[in-house]
């Protein structure tokens, strides 16, 4: 099989389940976004960009599955930290329910 189609595959995959990635690194601890860029990278291997991960975040916002606050830093420039919603909590088991299925679904193909 050749590489590059397995390498577009694998980027795709993770694309359509970075959701699902955010809202699971958010549910151990609350993030600002470049703290959650390098625990996307260095617990999920995902290398995501600013551009990528900020339209994201604000459209989970949207959807009520996170939360923010604004944190006062030493160097005077604040952080906005996000943090998962109860609603977020929900809506992650039904996307690991749901990938669990799909799994299930693949294993019996």
């Amino acid at each position: 099989m050749k590489e590059d189609f397995l390498k577009n595959w694998d980027t795709q995959l993770k694309k359509g389940l970075l959701p699902l990635f955010v809202l699971q690194a958010l549910r151990n601890k609350e993030c600002y976004g470049y703290e959650l860029i390098q625990e996307l990278k260095s617990a999920a291997g995902i290398d995501i960009s600013e551009g990528t991960i900020y339209p994201l975040l604000i459209r989970l916002m949207k959807e009520e599955l996170l939360h923010y606050k604004w944190v006062e830093q030493p160097s005077g420039i604040p952080r906005k930290y996000y943090s998962i919603s109860q609603e977020g909590k929900k809506c992650l088991t039904e996307m690991k329910k749901s990938l669990e299925t799909t799994h299930s679904k693949i294993r019996k193909l």
